[in-house]
């Protein structure tokens, strides 16, 4: 009989927490019809959750959710922090992770008609979870603040409106204001890592209480069969290794995804870009393309109705399919129905590529956002630059240059402080190369090269234009 100081010190925590019959009763629960694959997606779920939160802490250590940082910190993560970019990655990657299995849990669910059988609360409570999981991927997206997260969120920001009386107030609640910026990235935040984090974890603890309660559904027969009539083993040990086999799967394709294909970051947020093709991540595809087909006056049927008469449906279906039989070729509306909603979610997302692929000028545009990207991925991390107010420039002056130039849009070509973008040089270090006399000559009179680049002739009267010269000569 063991009875070291580990033993007695076990021994110890055991009759203080009751952690062995705990313990016992969790991996002594009975499955009926034994052991199988299809039961592993649940699993799957916790343990891509318990990934997002471990990722997600270490992410917020460097983070800043404000207009001013949030790139300049994700781009530092990215390229300068130690496995920043692969843990960025595996966070990112997670969230689609999570996605693919979560329609796979419904789907396994459904086929084997496990929301029958007093489940309606257990159902019920999956479907909130699972409204909670497409909230964090859409809270989680705005965050790096780039191009590609900015646009995308202004297209889901702005769907709010098509709810009648109250949409317009929903949209300025979600973003802080009429327009995206330093309130919205701080609500998002707030959202993704407190708000929602902390609802699906007491979500979780609902559902796997009410999954015990209710017990395994076990397969389904062509008949009814109650529980003690069928075969059962125990979760441990053939259910937990299949959990665990996927637990590892998951990680080790994640880790391969993350190490040979780190996750992008696009160029900065640009509101004044009217160019820029905002696309959201393949999960969102279908809904995107879907808006398309809906104009006014019909926009709020497409948006709104239809989807909601969906989503009370799929909520109810325990309550509407009340029959017993679980077999699948005995509930054939359920199934087809099922079946034709993902089918047509997959269609539409494939509409959305072939869309842009099959116009011209829409590929052209898509191919230059792509090579804007690669060369951000490939720049080294350059750190955030800002105005540097000299000793002899009042600062009065250099805070009006900076508005100006932003009012101008100079940022629009020349990057936020002057950092650079694809089709303007870097004006950091500009001061140093011209005077102040030759820059003012250059902003009315542009020369050819800058005339090709875009550049127009200033209008400015001469006191803005002397605080724009003084904020260009501030930029180190």
């Amino acid at each position: 009989m063991n009875t070291g100081p580990l033993h007695r010190f076990l021994m110890w925590v055991d009759q203080r927490t009751g952690l062995n019959a705990l313990l016992k009763k969790a991996l002594g629960e009975p499955i009926p019809g034994g052991a199988r694959l299809a039961y592993i997606f649940g699993s799957g779920l916790i343990f891509i959750f318990i990934l997002q939160a471990i990722t997600g802490v270490f992410l917020t250590l460097y983070y800043v959710p404000s207009a001013d940082h949030a790139y300049s910190t994700v781009s530092y993560i990215t390229k300068e922090v130690t496995s920043g970019s692969f843990l960025r990655s595996l966070h990112a990657y997670g969230s689609s992770a999570m996605v693919i299995i979560l329609i796979l849990h419904v789907t396994q669910t459904i086929i084997y008609g496990a929301y029958k059988r007093q489940r309606e609360l257990l159902w019920l409570s999956g479907c909130f979870l699972s409204v909670l999981i497409l909230g964090m991927a859409f809270t989680g997206y705005l965050l790096p603040w780039d191009q590609k997260a900015y646009f995308a969120t202004a297209v889901g920001t702005n769907i709010a409106t098509e709810v009648p009386l109250v949409g317009d107030l929903i949209k300025r609640f979600m973003r802080g204001g009429n327009d995206l910026g330093t309130l919205t990235l701080s609500r998002f935040f707030s959202a993704h890592v407190l708000f929602i984090p902390a609802a699906i974890g007491a979500m979780v603890s609902i559902h796997v209480y009410l999954f015990r309660k209710a017990g395994a559904a076990g397969p389904f027969t062509h008949t009814p069969t109650l529980h003690h009539q069928q075969n059962s083993e125990p979760f441990y040990p053939k259910q937990l290794l299949m959990d665990l086999g996927l637990a590892l799967l998951l990680i080790a394709m994640l880790s391969m995804l993350a190490h040979f294909h780190p996750y992008e970051l696009g160029p900065q947020a640009n509101p004044a870009d009217t160019h820029y093709l905002g696309r959201p991540e393949w999960y969102y595809r279908p809904v995107f393309q879907w808006l398309k087909y809906w104009k006014p006056p019909y926009t709020a049927i497409g948006i709104l109705v239809i989807p909601l008469v969906v989503a009370v449906i799929f909520a109810a279906l325990p309550f509407l399919d009340r029959h017993t039989e679980r077999h699948p070729s005995k509930r054939p509306i359920v199934l087809s129905t099922y079946a034709f909603v993902l089918a047509l979610l997959v269609l539409l997302g494939r509409q959305s590529y072939l869309d842009d692929s099959d116009t011209p000028a829409v590929l052209n545009q898509m191919t230059k956002q792509e090579l804007e990207v690669e060369e951000i991925m490939s720049r080294p991390f350059e750190p955030e630059v800002s105005g540097v107010i000299v000793a002899t420039t009042p600062p009065a002056v250099t805070i009006k240059g900076r508005q100006t130039y932003e009012l101008q849009a100079c940022d629009a070509c020349h990057g936020h402080g002057g950092s650079g973008g694809p089709g303007a040089s870097k004006l950091t270090g500009i001061g140093s190369k011209y005077s102040t006399e030759q820059l003012m000559t250059l902003l009315k009179h542009p020369d050819e090269k800058m005339i090709a680049g875009g550049m127009i002739p200033s209008q400015l009267r001469e006191r803005e234009l002397k605080a724009l010269v003084e904020y260009l000569r501030s930029l180190k």
